[in-house]
C-alpha cells in the first residue's frame, strides 16, 4: 500500500547551518507545473484556507567503519559522516491566487540524508522542499499562533528544518580511545501542523451588497475578466485586477457581495471580509437602481464596522452605479450628497474620474500592516537551558542539547553509551538529578527515552 507521504527526488543541498534557497532544490507549485494550470480558477472553487502537515528529511546515519588496506596495520576509524536531512520552506509567488494545491494534497515531505560510509565519505544531503504559495498567505501553528506572514513576492519562511547527520566515528578517536566502535544516528526532521491562511492584498477593496456591480466595475477598471451576470451572488470568489490611471498603477480587489450579518458570517461573510483587511482603500459600490441605495451602502458600511471598526475607518469612496440607467440619472439629480462618484460600468462615464480618487486616496492611506520585506523568515531554535521536573513515575529531563545528545547517541554501542555518560556529566545532568532527589533504580526519561538511574 503506498504511502500517503510524498517522497522527492535526490538534489544537492546547502551547509547544515542554513538553508539556501539558492541551491538546489525540489519546488511545488506555479514552478513545478505549468502557469495556465497552477493560475486557472475556472471550473473551480476559490480556496483561502488549507490545513498541511509538514515533515522534514532525517539526518543520515554516521558510519563506524575502519581502515582496511594492505601493509596499513591498524590503519584506525574511517567512518563518514550521514548527510542532512532537506528542509521544508513556503515561498510567496504572484504566479498562484488561491490554495488548492494544498486542498488536494495535505502532506509533503522532504527528502532524508543518507548514510555515511567507509573512507570518510559524507552521505548525500536530502534536497530541499520549497512550497509556493500565493502572496498574503498566513503561516499558523495548530493553536492559530502565527509563524510567518509572506506578504511580498519572494518573501520564504523555513518552517522546517532538516535533520542533521550523524558523525561518523572517525570524530570519536582520541588518545584515550584509539578505536571508537561507534557513531552517531542521524537527528529527526522537524515536523510541523499548519494552517495556510490567505488573506489578499490590495490596493483598493470593493464591496457592497449582492448585485452591485462589482464585477463589471472592477472588468472596466481593470484587465480582469470576472463572471457577470445580472442576478445576486455571481461572484463567490474575491478578484484581483491591475488598474492605471495617470497617478500610476494600483491593484483593486473585488470582494463578493456582503449581506446583513456578514459580520457575524452570514453569506459567507467572515469568509469575505477577510479579504478586506489588507488592502488600503475601500470603494463602497452601490446599485443606482435600487429601491434604497443610501439604505444599501449604510448597511455594508455597518456591516464593516462590526466586523472591524480599524478597517471601517480606513479612506473610503462611495460609488453609485449604474449610471446608464434612468433611475441612476434621477438619483443623481435629486442626490444632495457630497463625494459621491457616479459611474457606469457599461458606458465607462465617470470611470476616469473614478480612478483619480482612487489615485488620491491611495496616497494619503497609511501602509498596510506587513512585515518589512524578508530575506528568509526562521522559526526559534529550540532552547538549551536544562530542565529536571520531578513526575509521579519519575524525572524528566528536558534541554535542547542533553535532547539533541539523546538523538545523536547509539543505545546500542557499549562505547557510545559509555560517552553519552561522560557527556550527561559535562553538561551537568547527574548533578541537577541529585539536586531533585533521584534515588537508585528510578525512572528518568530524557526526550523519548527512558533510562534506570545508577550513580
Amino acid at each position: 500500500m503506498a504511502s500517503d507521504w510524498a517522497a522527492t527526488t535526490p538534489f544537492s543541498h546547502s551547509s547544515r547551518a542554513r538553508f539556501d534557497t539558492s541551491g538546489w532544490a525540489r519546488t511545488a507549485g506555479a514552478s513545478a507545473s505549468s502557469r495556465s494550470k497552477a493560475t486557472s480558477r475556472r471550473g473551480r472553487a476559490f480556496v483561502d484556507s488549507a490545513h498541511v502537515v509538514l515533515r522534514a528529511g532525517h539526518g543520515g546515519r554516521g558510519s563506524s567503519s575502519f581502515r582496511h588496506e594492505p601493509f596499513v596495520p591498524r590503519g584506525g576509524p574511517d567512518g563518514g559522516d550521514g548527510g542532512h536531512g532537506g528542509s521544508i520552506a513556503l515561498k510567496a509567488t504572484t504566479q498562484l491566487t488561491d490554495l488548492s494545491l494544498y486542498k488536494r494534497r495535505s502532506r509533503w515531505q522532504a527528502e532524508p540524508g543518507a548514510d555515511g560510509a567507509g573512507g570518510r565519505k559524507t552521505g548525500r544531503t536530502g534536497a530541499d522542499l520549497v512550497l509556493e504559495v500565493p502572496v498574503g498567505t498566513l503561516v499558523l501553528d495548530a493553536e492559530g499562533g502565527l509563524i510567518a506572514d509572506l506578504a511580498h513576492p519572494d518573501a520564504t519562511a523555513v518552517v522546517a528544518r532538516g535533520g542533521a547527520g550523524g558523525r561518523g566515528n572517525v570524530h570519536f578517536k582520541s588518545s584515550r580511545r584509539r578505536a571508537p566502535d561507534y557513531a552517531e544516528p542521524g537527528l529527526k526532521g522537524e515536523e510541523l501542523t499548519a494552517i495556510l491562511d490567505l488573506k489578499l492584498i490590495a490596493d483598493v477593496g470593493l464591496v457592497g451588497a449582492p448585485n452591485a456591480g462589482k464585477s463589471s466595475l472592477l472588468s472596466a477598471l481593470t484587465a480582469a475578466r470576472p463572471q457577470v451576470a445580472n442576478y445576486p451572488f455571481t461572484t463567490l470568489d474575491p478578484a484581483l485586477g491591475v488598474a492605471e490611471s495617470e497617478g500610476g498603477r494600483f491593484v483593486i480587489a473585488e470582494i463578493p457581495g456582503l449581506v446583513e450579518g456578514a459580520s457575524r458570517g452570514a453569506g459567507l461573510g467572515h469568509r469575505f471580509l477577510r479579504h478586506a483587511e489588507r488592502t488600503r482603500v475601500l470603494v463602497y459600490v452601490v446599485d443606482g437602481s435600487s429601491a434604497d441605495p443610501w439604505k444599501d451602502v449604510e448597511a455594508v458600511m455597518a456591516e464593516v464596522e462590526s466586523f472591524s471598526p480599524e478597517l471601517a475607518r480606513r479612506p473610503h469612496i462611495t460609488v453609485v452605479n449604474k449610471l446608464d440607467l434612468m433611475e441612476t440619472q434621477e438619483l443623481r439629480k435629486r442626490s444632495r450628497r457630497k463625494g459621491i462618484q457616479f459611474v457606469s460600468a457599461l458606458t465607462g462615464a465617470g470611470l476616469p474620474e473614478l480612478r483619480n480618487a482612487m489615485v488620491s486616496a491611495i496616497a494619503t492611506a497609511p501602509e498596510p500592516r506587513t512585515p518589512a520585506r524578508p530575506a528568509t523568515i526562521k522559526l526559534p531554535v529550540s532552547g538549551t537551558n536544562l530542565l529536571v521536573e520531578r513526575k509521579a513515575w519519575g524525572f524528566e529531563v528536558q534541554g535542547g542539547r542533553v535532547e539533541h545528545l539523546v538523538e545523536h547517541t547509539n543505545l546500542d554501542s557499549e562505547g557510545s553509551l559509555e560517552r553519552f555518560q561522560t557527556e550527561l556529566d559535562r553538561l551537568g545532568v547527574n548533578e541537577a538529578l541529585e539536586g531533585a532527589g533521584v534515588e537508585p533504580g528510578d525512572t528518568v526519561r530524557i526526550g523519548a527515552i527512558e533510562f534506570e538511574y545508577q550513580p
